[in-house]
């Protein structure tokens, strides 16, 4: 089988990297240089975590999601994550934490409950001013992103049987007939069509236009202190949530860079547009930094990172055949690194096997098991 992918991100990365596993012939067009900087997958780390909230077929699929990334570092040859757990936090009447550790307990992955008394032994890098409940889980951790990507590109680039054409826009796309035009006028056929383009995907495929829509997306990275890294460095990942803002913290494991970002999608922005940040944007996100996280005012922002996500109204992932010969991949809003091994992998398998199409687009929206256990 012949198969083209679009999209030089995670998600059209790891089809690729599933489908010459199964030993098919496939050719990757990617807009830009490969990585490509602009892609919502160039960022220095990406989390794996058990808690879903009330999305059990998510948490469900964290399990598999595991499974699929250490058979990638096998193909890799290094492990390119880093182990934290997870603390989830809660408190202003929200209660995501609390829901996410009902999910769990559901299916088996109870979450342990600490008390304020001791949630500032246990971290005492926390202000619990604020906070009502927490939750604790050893799973979970730090992807790190750019570094799997670019070895992605490294491992493909030398597979046999694997095509990589950086700096190659698409054109149009015919999905009836399996065929792509690049913007150089240039005509390339296949079995399947993969459509993989992140947030560029609507400009492609237009019915995605109405469910996708490109969200810009602003995180900040943090210098401090020698002492408050080294103990940050052994820190968990934070999910906070308190209804009014709530935010996610990313150690900064292996040398990696203290990144703190926050909940909200913008679903605004042109991700052909410039990059640009000011801090004025964040002040909520650093207010709250402020009051939860002792010893703030030693920090200094080092950077602010745009990047654009692509989001659905439900926060569901959208994998479904488009045409005959046609796939469209959408796994994102804001959480669908985390499942990129497991999304390539099993998109190559049901694309090579011909299991049940609408079977697959249940499983990648994360609907099958999505209920009490």
């Amino acid at each position: 089988m012949r198969a083209i992918i679009i999209g030089g991100g995670i998600m059209g990365l790891l089809t690729a990297w599933g489908l010459a596993r199964l030993g098919h012939q496939v050719e990757l067009f990617e807009q830009g240089p490969l990585p490509n900087p602009l892609a919502s997958s160039m960022d220095e780390h990406r989390l794996i975590r058990h808690p879903y909230g009330t999305h059990v077929g998510y948490a469900r699929m964290i399990d598999d999601a595991y499974a699929a990334w250490d058979l990638l570092w096998a193909d890799l040859g290094e492990t390119l994550y880093e182990p934290t757990g997870t603390l989830a936090l809660t408190g202003n009447g929200a209660d995501w934490a609390e829901r996410s550790a009902g999910a769990l307990a559901s299916i088996g992955r109870p979450m342990t409950e600490l008390s304020m008394a001791e949630l500032p032994r246990r971290f005492p890098l926390l202000d619990t001013k604020g906070l009502e409940r927490a939750f604790w889980i050893d799973t979970g951790g730090v992807l790190l992103a750019q570094d799997i990507v670019a070895a992605l590109v490294r491992h493909l680039g030398t597979r046999a049987g694997v095509r990589l054409h950086a700096t190659t826009p698409v054109r149009s796309v015919d999905l009836e007939q399996g065929r792509i035009v690049t913007r150089a006028g240039e005509v390339h056929g296949g079995d399947v069509v993969v459509i993989a383009a992140g947030a560029w995907a609507p400009r492609l495929l237009p019915a995605l236009g109405s469910r996708v829509v490109p969200s810009r997306q602003v995180v900040l990275y943090f210098d401090m202190p020698a002492d408050q890294r080294a103990a940050w460095a052994k820190g968990p990942m934070i999910i906070e949530k308190t209804g009014d803002v709530g935010l996610y913290l990313v150690p900064p494991v292996r040398g990696r860079g203290m990144k703190v970002g926050d909940h909200e999608f913008s679903r605004t922005g042109d991700p052909t547009a410039g990059r640009e940040a000011q801090e004025s944007e964040m002040s909520a996100l650093l207010d709250r930094c402020r009051s939860l996280l002792k010893g703030f005012d030693r920090w200094t922002i080092r950077n602010l990172k745009v990047c654009f996500y692509s989001v659905t109204d439900d926060e569901r992932f959208i994998v479904e055949r488009a045409g005959a010969r046609g796939w469209a991949m959408s796994p994102c809003s804001g959480h669908g690194f985390k499942f990129g091994a497991l999304m390539g992998l099993e998109l190559a398998r049901t694309i090579a096997e011909g299991r049940d199409v609408a079977a697959h687009a249940r499983w990648a929206a994360g609907l099958v098991g999505d209920g009490p256990a």
